[in-house]
């Protein structure tokens, strides 16, 4: 019997399977977690640079020249992405290594948590003036006139938001489109903070690179705000529950759609109070309170970083998971054809019983006959008893077996 090509016998053909990808997402964030950023020749820095040299060319205050400009940009690595997605599908251990190498250049998590230690420190020793230095590292708001509890809020807040930003969010884009979400989604975020401002110039010209933005993290934003739950008893004791109600009361207060999420999850499970008065460039907004706590201290930075860690790693597992589970998907859908293949083996075997009848009706003559013999025998037990011979004496001419007549 013929079952068909060798995936319908539930071989998963080399070039869909996906566990080189979740190995080189958990090997990229492994990489991060060692390494860090590179101080030179960083690949983002180098698309930064390019993107603003772009800039310096095309732009002008207008939300079509703003969508060219992002879209130019974000094409302009996503395509390479794409070619060398495809050129390692069907090479595992090649695909595992470019995958780790990608997200080890477009997540942050240790140079997020770094920066937010070394405020941390700068606190805790009072030094005011190098706890100011180290926030624009962290976050684009102006540190001039902050006191130590407004920085000390500002690198929480810092930490939530890119928790989702520069680990979440890579991982699930990682696990879902491989190395091109992984390079896709960092040019988009990389835009956003350059031009993603409601500043007098790019007010225009940065609305779709900020819109964009807003859509890439909608999900991921949502999902670090149910990890940051997850994850706040064994770092703060805090109930999931509280956390998650924290965040459906305030998450939608804040101006952006995905950072109110994030940072009403870490105050509820840090027991403090985010949001308030901030300064981008001159311009002043008022944030509205998230979260039912006190004014964030100095040692919050640490509980933060903590959380951000277990948050961190919990996300790779969920991303790995995913992948796995994608790949479990296929496995069962390539079983499911080896039926239909057999099916379709025994629908040709009939049709071709049927196109030549004339050995079907003699195999049901014959099958025919020897039931209405056997059931001859059966009704009829006497004659084996009363007749000397036995058995064989009393077969027909032609060796049928006595039975009704036919």
């Amino acid at each position: 019997m013929v079952l068909g090509p060798k995936r319908h016998n539930g071989v998963v053909p080399r070039s869909s399977r996906r566990w080189p990808l979740a190995a080189g997402l958990a090997a990229g964030v492994a990489l991060d977690a060692v390494f860090g950023d590179p101080r030179r020749g960083h690949p983002v820095a180098a698309f930064g640079r390019a993107a603003a040299a772009l800039e310096a060319r095309d732009y002008a205050d207008s939300r079509r020249r703003g969508a060219a400009h992002a879209a130019a940009c974000v094409l302009a690595v996503a395509a390479p992405a794409v070619a060398l997605h495809r050129r390692t599908r069907g090479r595992p251990p090649w695909q595992a290594i470019t995958v780790a190498t990608a997200v080890w250049a477009v997540t942050g998590a240790r140079s997020l948590h770094h920066e937010a230690e070394r405020a941390y420190s700068s606190l805790r020793r009072r030094d005011l003036a190098a706890a100011r230095a180290v926030l624009p590292s962290l976050c684009g708001r102006d540190p001039a006139t902050l006191d130590a509890p407004g920085v000390a809020r500002a690198v929480v807040e810092s930490v939530a938001e890119n928790t989702s930003d520069a680990v979440v969010a890579p991982l699930l884009w990682g696990a879902v489109a491989g190395i091109p979400g992984l390079v896709a989604y960092r040019a988009v975020n990389t835009l956003d903070a350059m031009v993603g401002y409601r500043s007098a110039r790019y007010l225009r010209f940065g609305w779709a690179a900020a819109r964009t933005d807003d859509v890439a993290n909608w999900i991921p934003a949502r999902v670090t705000a149910a990890l940051t739950a997850a994850c706040a008893p064994l770092v703060t004791r805090t109930s999931p529950v509280s956390v998650l109600n924290v965040v459906r009361r305030d998450g939608g207060r804040h101006p952006s759609p995905n950072a109110g999420r994030c940072e009403a999850a870490f105050a509820a499970a840090l027991g403090v109070r985010l949001g308030g008065t901030n300064v981008y460039g001159g311009v002043t907004e008022t944030r509205p309170d998230l979260g039912d706590g006190r004014v964030p201290e100095p040692e919050d930075i640490r509980r933060a970083v903590l959380l951000s860690r277990a948050v961190t790693v919990s996300a790779t597992a969920l991303a790995v998971l995913a992948v796995l589970a994608g790949d479990w998907r296929l496995y069962r859908r390539m079983k499911k054809p080896t039926t239909k293949t057999i099916s379709a083996t025994m629908a040709t075997h009939h049709s071709r019983c049927s196109a030549n009848p004339a050995p079907n009706r003699a195999r049901m003559t014959s099958r025919a006959r020897s039931k209405s013999n056997i059931a001859g025998l059966l009704l009829k037990p006497d004659w084996l008893a009363s007749t000397p011979g036995g058995f064989v004496k009393h077969l027909a001419p032609g060796g049928r077996l006595p039975g009704p007549a036919q």
